[in-house]
């Protein structure tokens, strides 16, 4: 199988940016695709941004323009530059792998914007 551990969150202050890694470990051969996750409190997991093995992208209409997702080749480890960071970006990011239809998560890194 996989295991994803995500680093790189942190406090940040509005207008600011910050790195997001995720260490994928274990069969990473077998990932088709990986994104990145968030959860803030009181609302619903939503999908931020999204890579497959072959590089196609796809991001929330609210990060468009800001965050930007990539990859190593090989895939060992996901990337989410967050740029003109805002208060409402403020969540636990997850970073997710999909292994033949089956997803597999990180335990995620919180996030923090304010002041």
């Amino acid at each position: 199988q996989v295991q994803l551990v995500e680093s790189g969150g942190g406090l940040v202050q509005p207008g600011g940016s910050l790195r997001l890694s995720c260490a994928a470990s274990g069969s990473i051969f077998s990932i088709s695709a990986m994104g990145w996750y968030r959860q803030a409190p009181g609302k619903r997991r939503e999908l931020v941004a999204a890579i497959t093995r072959g590089g196609s992208t796809n991001y929330a209409d609210s990060v468009k323009g800001r965050f930007t997702i990539s990859r190593d080749n090989a895939m060992n480890t996901l990337y989410l530059q967050m740029n003109t960071l805002k208060p409402e970006d403020t969540a636990v990011y997850y970073c997710n792998a999909i292994i033949y239809s089956v997803n597999s998560w990180g335990p995620g890194t919180q996030v923090t914007v304010s002041s």
